[in-house]
């Protein structure tokens, strides 16, 4: 599964050993060193992937990936692993907001970080086109990444998408917290299982009439959460 990948991490030491490793993996990657350089190669090579260092100088990872999430030049889709020191649950949480795929705290062993973009290119590359999913007056479409209930559009994060995605694709499963963290993100660390928590209730806000009696996202209590499988569409889009 080789992959043309953008690395930008501003310790050279760091950028190089993550480069040897790619390499050795047969994937293509060039490296920059900073934040405006990551945002003018993407835009300039459109990789298959991009490695993003979050503290890094002119402008900071967060950064890149808003800027690259918002981009029209078509890298808006750009799978994004996120390299951090921070590892807060605060700094996941708005890290996956803006659409980081995967985030690695640091220190951590090279050979993991080759397996997440091993997993995340799986994932991504993997993902079926030409599908929407409807429950009731909710439509989930993968393909032009938009929720709309009742044909209004509802602004939901990317975070967001991604669960409601993943639970669309299965209507009816119970999906545990963990189950959704590895589906959705790649995650499989049980201290962020609250994560998963706080983008449902976000959601709820967003497309339950009555947020506290749900008609679509389903607790299933001991288990997790699942998309009510109610008047369920697959429509070729």
């Amino acid at each position: 599964m080789a992959a043309r990948i953008l690395v930008a991490e501003d310790d050279l030491k760091q950028a190089e050993l993550i480069r040897r490793y790619l390499e050795r993996e047969g994937h293509t990657t060039v490296v920059v060193h900073d934040g405006r350089a990551a945002i003018d190669e993407a835009r300039r090579r459109s990789p298959d992937l991009l490695v993003l260092d979050v503290m890094m100088p002119k402008v900071d990872g967060l950064d890149v990936c808003r800027v690259l999430r918002a981009d029209a030049s078509g890298n808006g889709d750009v799978p994004i692993i996120m390299l951090t020191a921070r590892s807060t649950e605060d700094d996941l949480l708005l890290g996956l907001d803006l659409g980081a795929d995967d985030y690695l705290t640091k220190p951590y062993n090279p050979r993991e970080l080759v397996a997440r973009v091993r997993t995340v290119l799986r994932r991504t590359r993997g993902r079926v086109d030409g599908e929407s999913y409807r429950v009731g007056g909710l439509e989930i479409d993968p393909v032009r990444h938009e929720v709309r209930l009742d044909g209004d559009l509802v602004e939901v994060t990317p975070a967001e998408f991604k669960i409601l995605a993943c639970l669309a694709a299965s209507p009816g499963r119970a999906f545990s917290r963990q189950q959704l963290l590895e589906h959705a993100f790649g995650f499989d660390h049980y201290v962020f299982d609250r994560t998963i928590d706080v983008h449902v209730m976000n959601l709820r806000k967003k497309i339950e009439p009555v947020p506290a009696d749900p008609a679509y996202l389903k607790t299933v209590y001991g288990v997790g959460y699942k998309l009510a499988a109610d008047k369920v569409v697959s429509d070729a889009s």
